[in-house]
C-alpha cells in the first residue's frame, strides 16, 4: 500500500507546562500541506520490520519513528507480526519542524490499520501514534485541528481547505537545523512573562470566518521568540516584503512559512528565495494528514 504522508506547518503553538513525564503540555493549531512523503508498506512473513529511505540522513533501524509506528501497531493490535517492509520516499525536510519522520510514522499506521483489517477508529490509531510521538496523531487525520495535552488531544476546525480564496502557502528552510530537544530545553530556560502568547481564540474565530488576512495576523510561535534564529528572521522579512499576508517559524524550527492571497505574487518571492535557499517550495493547505493513493 502506498501512502502519501503531508507536512504540517503551526498556525500557532503555545507551551504551557511541563508534565512529570517529561514532556511539554501544548496548545496548537496545526494545519496539513501538500508537501509530502511517499511511504510504502508491504506485509511478508519474514517476521521482522525494515525500513529503507531515499535519505542517508533517515536511519533505518529500530529508531525510526516508522519502525516504531510498525511495532507500536502490533503490540497494541494483539497479532503476530508477520513481518513489515516500509519504504520512505523524503520530500519534507528533516529538522524542520514539519513533522516529517511523525507523517511517516502516521503513515505505516494507518497502512496496517487497512492492510491488517482491524479498522480502528481515528481515536484509536492517535491511541497508537502518540506512544511513538507527540506530533503522530495530528498526521493521521490531519487538515487543521486544534492539539492539546501532548498531542494527543485533537479537536477538529473549519479547515483551511474549504476557504472560499484558497491560501498560497510557501515554505522555506534554512540550512541549519535545531533539534526538538534543544528548542524545548531553551524554552524552559527561559523567562517565561517575556513570551508574547498566541491568541488561539482569535485563530479559531479567524478560521470560522475564513479569514485568510485574519489568519495571517494571528500566526505565531513560542519556539520562534524563544530561539530568535537570524537565517529565520532573515527569511521571513523577505517573505513580508515579497508580499505575504504574515509569517513564522513552524514548530521548533527552522522552517518558515508565509501565506499569500496571491498566487503570481506567491511564485515571485518563491523564485526569490529559492536562489538562496534550495529547501522551498510552494504550496497550499491539505485537508487530510495521511491519503491511500494505491
Amino acid at each position: 500500500m502506498k501512502i502519501e504522508a503531508y507536512a504540517k506547518i503551526n498556525l500557532t503553538l503555545d507551551i504551557v507546562g511541563k508534565r512529570p513525564d517529561g514532556y511539554h503540555d501544548l496548545i496548537m493549531i496545526m494545519q496539513s500541506v501538500g508537501l509530502h512523503d511517499d511511504v510504502r508498506v508491504d506485509l511478508n512473513d519474514s517476521g521482522k520490520i525494515t525500513v529503507k529511505s531515499s535519505s542517508a540522513l533517515l536511519a533505518d533501524d529500530e529508531s525510526n519513528i516508522a519502525y516504531k509506528s510498525a511495532k507500536a501497531f502490533f503490540e497494541y493490535s494483539g497479532m503476530p507480526l508477520r513481518g513489515v517492509e516500509i519504504q520512505i520516499e523524503k520530500n519534507i525536510p528533516m529538522e524542520a519542524g514539519m513533522a516529517g519522520g511523525s507523517a511517516d510514522g502516521a503513515a505505516v499506521i494507518c497502512a496496517l490499520n487497512e492492510l491488517c483489517g482491524t479498522g480502528y477508529s481515528d481515536e484509536i490509531l492517535w491511541e497508537i501514534g502518540v506512544k511513538v510521538g507527540a506530533d503522530v496523531p495530528f498526521c493521521i487525520t490531519g487538515g487543521t485541528m486544534l492539539s492539546e495535552g501532548k498531542g494527543e488531544i485533537l479537536s477538529s476546525l473549519p479547515k483551511m481547505s474549504d476557504f472560499r480564496n484558497q491560501p498560497v502557502i510557501l515554505l522555506c528552510k534554512p540550512d541549519i537545523g535545531v533539534s526538538t530537544g534543544k528548542a524545548y530545553a531553551a524554552v524552559d530556560s527561559c523567562d517565561s512573562e517575556r513570551i508574547v502568547r498566541p491568541d488561539t481564540d482569535g485563530m479559531k474565530k479567524a478560521l470560522r470566518e475564513m479569514d485568510t488576512v485574519e489568519v495571517a495576523k494571528k500566526l505565531s510561535n513560542v519556539f520562534e521568540q524563544v530561539l530568535n534564529l537570524d537565517e529565520c528572521n532573515v527569511i521571513k522579512s523577505i517573505m513580508i516584503e515579497g508580499g505575504a499576508l504574515g509569517a513564522c517559524m513552524t514548530g521548533s524550527g527552522t522552517t518558515v512559512f508565509g501565506i499569500f492571497d496571491d498566487a503570481e505574487i506567491a511564485k515571485q518571492c518563491y523564485f526569490t528565495l529559492a536562489k538562496d535557499y534550495k529547501n522551498t517550495y510552494i504550496t497550499c493547505a491539505s485537508d487530510c494528514g495521511c491519503k491511500i493513493v494505491e
